[in-house]
């Protein structure tokens, strides 16, 4: 089993937008599946589910802090990869521990 918290929390899934280039698409050359997003202008696009008021990305399964997954997580667009680049070693930064608060997560 893996020690790093990002694998199990989801609570940045769950908590912002987002968007990334259409090329990033599957139809388009890249890895992230069409029927994940939402075209917002001819070369932007978003995560289907994060545009809500109370966000939550489509490809997430799971209870948020407990064992949430992300279902594209070796496919996830540019924004998912960088976000939280130190996180997998148990070192948040502030927007990580937002969106841990935001769901009632003490910060990593």
């Amino acid at each position: 089993m893996s020690d790093n918290p990002c694998l199990s929390c989801g609570a940045c899934c769950a908590s912002f937008r987002v968007d990334f280039d259409r090329s990033e698409l599957e139809s388009e050359g890249g890895r992230v599946p069409d029927g994940l997003a939402v075209e917002l202008t001819g070369r932007l696009v978003r995560l289907r589910g994060t545009d809500h008021a109370q966000p939550r990305c489509a490809a997430l399964s799971g209870k948020v802090g407990a064992r949430a997954s992300c279902g594209i997580h070796e496919w996830r667009p540019s924004p998912c990869r960088e976000f939280g680049e130190r996180a997998p070693m148990g070192i948040g930064d502030d927007a990580c521990a937002r969106a841990r608060a935001r769901h009632g997560l003490p910060p990593l």
